[in-house]
């Protein structure tokens, strides 16, 4: 039995508590091939690859977690670590800028906006402690209020998606994942899921176009080709 995404990054952290980075890359990236593209999986995985002297491949994970979440702290503060041991002085000084912002931004529900995203990140931990429960309801109902702390959080709200279509909300969850998909064009693995929150809700066609659009993106996307295989094995 494989272990999930969820469970994947779960272990990764613990490998990283005990300073076992490379194990924790190995975890990390096979989360992110389960579809657990989200935006503390590629923190994680960058703090891991700067941390093991990899620079080059730390960044692009560093750059993803921020365009899924652009308020995420710690990444604008590891990224503006790794621009400086770079000699990247000028870029170095603009993320640590980023990452103030960050920090005092203008107030979330109330909240000063680095205390929001971290009370979001914990009601989403929350919510996947009630998924793995079993209790998806629940679990639906923190990550509604950790968008309520953090509406531009996408890789929250693909989550949220994630669990309603779990949930047979599929109407739910197609709106969701349009949301995302309008936030992060680039968010493939979003697109995917989009496409069958399309088919679940009896928009085959328009299912299709969406698998199609991410196989022109990115040829050989394995659950993508899953999915279109599915679609014509019912069709014929």
């Amino acid at each position: 039995m494989h272990a999930g995404p969820e469970h994947l990054f779960q272990q990764a952290q613990e490998r990283f508590a005990r300073q076992d980075y490379r194990g924790a890359v190995l975890l990390l990236e096979e989360a992110l091939e389960a579809g657990h593209a989200f935006a503390d999986v590629h923190h994680l995985l960058g703090l891991c690859y700067s941390l093991l002297g990899q620079g080059e491949s730390a960044m692009p994970h560093f750059d993803r977690a921020l365009a899924l979440n652009p308020r995420y702290l710690e990444a604008h503060v590891h990224r503006g670590i790794l621009l400086s041991d770079a000699g990247r002085t000028a870029e170095a000084e603009d993320a640590f800028r980023q990452a103030a912002v960050s920090a005092d931004g203008p107030p979330a529900a109330g909240l000063p906006t680095h205390i929001a995203g971290r009370l979001a990140n914990q009601h989403a931990e929350l919510g996947d402690a009630y998924a793995d429960a079993g209790a998806l309801d629940r679990a639906i109902d923190q990550y509604r209020d950790a968008l309520a702390l953090g509406p531009g959080f996408a890789d929250l709200r693909y989550r949220l998606a994630r669990l309603l279509l779990e949930s047979g909300r599929t109407l739910e969850a197609r709106e969701e994942l349009e949301r995302v998909v309008e936030d992060q064009p680039d968010f493939l693995d979003a697109f995917a899921v989009l496409g069958l929150a399309r088919y679940l809700s009896g928009d085959a066609a328009g299912a299709r176009d969406v698998w199609h659009t991410c196989l022109e993106r990115r040829p050989g996307h394995a659950r993508v080709s899953a999915y279109l295989a599915m679609m014509h094995r019912g069709v014929e």
